[in-house]
């Protein structure tokens, strides 16, 4: 009889937890999952009469083969047959190569532009043209340059991340208060205490926003860049060669891991921020 009370007593407090829980967030939480299912709704019903040729939402567990690679994410035949957690998982790897070089290059060129003037007027249209030029634009001259699909990739991911951050830091960089810099003159402050405790604190926001706008230009970069490079295991080249052998099903699923990943990754990013700089 103890023991009944004490289960009853317990699941009664769960019950309150979760509903206090869905009190305070579910005006977060209904209208995403409602603009989603309206959404599917929608794209199943244009499917379904003909207004649209793309294969219906429900396609993805009805289709056999879709739904192999729905249910079964870590198979892996060998080669590029593999499942889609693991062709995710090597384009993240050189996302993470080529975005963490893009970090350390932009942010030490992005301090150097900001501290000086003549820098920053010599290079600032060099920079401003670079940056306009389109991922897809860079995977010839990187093949050609390069000769090899791999560092390909990482250069295609390094130079189209490497704008942001750069430009965002410099910005950073030149918006410390006057202030700080009479402070630093007043108290004689070496370099390395100017640098670690007013350039990177005050630019900090700036090099942030830097980050996270090249993560997802980092994400996009090698899904482009996969997509002309043939025999690799990626998710770009997967979706190539799902268009190639006409398994539509298969390139949506592929753009769901897309889209999924690169909210995590800026989720991830603005978690960072928070960790290193609470009070922004």
């Amino acid at each position: 009889m103890a023991t009944t009370l004490n289960t009853r007593r317990k699941n009664g407090n769960n019950n309150s937890y979760f509903a206090k829980w869905w009190k305070k967030n579910s005006q977060n939480i209904l209208p995403p999952i409602v603009g989603i299912l309206g959404f599917l709704v929608v794209w199943q019903l244009c499917s379904m009469i003909g207004l649209i040729k793309l294969p219906p939402p429900s396609d993805l567990w009805f289709n056999e083969r879709t739904r192999i690679y729905l249910m079964y994410p870590f198979f892996n035949r060998g080669g590029t047959d593999v499942g889609l957690f693991w062709q995710s998982i090597a384009s993240l790897q050189r996302v993470l190569i080529g975005y963490t070089l893009a970090a350390i290059v932009g942010i030490a060129a992005g301090i150097f532009v900001g501290l000086n003037s003549f820098a920053n007027k010599a290079l600032d249209p060099l920079f401003q043209f670079l940056r306009t030029v389109p991922p897809l634009a860079w995977v010839p001259i990187a093949l050609a340059a390069l000769q090899q699909n791999q560092p390909a990739a990482l250069f295609v991911i390094f130079i189209t991340a490497v704008w942001p951050i750069l430009i965002n830091t410099a910005v950073g960089v030149q918006q410390i208060p006057q202030d700080y810099i009479n402070v630093r003159k007043v108290l004689q402050l070496s370099q390395k205490k100017f640098f670690f405790k007013i350039l990177i604190p005050s630019a900090l926001p700036y090099i942030f926003t830097g980050l996270r706008i090249a993560i997802g230009l980092a994400w996009l970069a090698i899904i482009a860049a996969e997509i002309v490079m043939s025999g690799i295991v990626g998710i770009g080249f997967f979706i190539w060669d799902s268009y190639q052998n006409n398994y539509i099903s298969d390139i949506i699923l592929a753009l769901v891991y897309i889209g999924a990943i690169g909210l995590m990754l800026d989720r991830f990013m603005a978690w960072v921020q928070t960790l290193i700089s609470p009070g922004e």
